[in-house]
């Protein structure tokens, strides 16, 4: 599936941003401009079920990497992904093969706290604006109303396609091109054990003190201090 996209930037360096589940390129909303100013032509995708791009009938995994392979150009000098991004993006790096890969609390281990099912994830959706504030208490007021439409164009029936995934440990054997792994503070998908795991994997981790889930939003000057040495 050929995917919406929005591009920051005109520099001669590309940098690709890949978004995770319920939120579409907005997400990237401060990141974006910023990589622009730094040099670089940024592309944020909308995947498959999110944002202007396509609905499906299939929302595996393997179905968001083959839709970045088949939208976004080979050989960039970067490509982030957040979450579910960060599972798309390591999915489909080793065809991308972007000089530096960064994965911010990719989703390698999903399940949902106390067993719930993906029925339950797909409720989101009607999340009310002043819910979401409250979930997310050190957001932005402008990042709570983008997360609100966002909800409101995403297909919640990619989180029944991501079912199967519950409980599965999707880490890496080893990184494909160099990669950073950032971590929230805790990380709900990435425990200490799996962090350390991955460094003896090869791959750098680094953690962004007291950030949430969605670091960029939670911290940005955190997000982008983590970035240090990779952008």
């Amino acid at each position: 599936m050929q995917l919406n996209t929005h591009t920051w930037g005109e520099g001669d360096r590309v940098a690709l941003l890949v978004h995770g589940i319920m939120a579409d390129h907005r997400a990237w909303r401060t990141v974006g401009p910023a990589l622009a100013d730094r040099g670089y032509r940024v592309i944020a995708v909308d995947l498959r079920g999110h944002g202007l791009s396509g609905r499906a009938d299939s929302y595996a995994p393997e179905d968001f990497a083959d839709d970045l392979v088949e939208t976004l150009p080979a050989g960039a000098e970067l490509a982030i992904g957040h979450s579910l991004g960060g599972l798309t993006l390591s999915l489909a790096v080793d065809r991308l093969r972007p000089r530096r890969a960064v994965y911010s609390d990719p989703a390698w281990h999903l399940e949902l706290p106390g067993g719930l099912g993906p029925e339950v994830f797909a409720q989101f959706k009607s999340t009310p604006r002043e819910v979401v504030a409250e979930l997310n208490p050190r957001w932005a007021d402008e990042d709570v109303d983008v997360e609100v439409a966002t909800l409101a164009l995403w297909d919640e029936a990619s989180a029944h396609g991501l079912a199967g995934l519950g409980g599965r440990d999707l880490l890496p054997v080893k990184p494909v091109v160099p990669s950073l792994v950032q971590l929230a503070d805790p990380s709900m998908i990435i425990d200490a054990a799996r962090a350390a795991l991955l460094r003896e994997r090869g791959f750098e981790v680094r953690v962004v003190p007291g950030a949430g889930h969605t670091i960029q939003r939670d911290d940005f000057d955190g997000f982008m201090a983590s970035l240090d040495g990779w952008i």
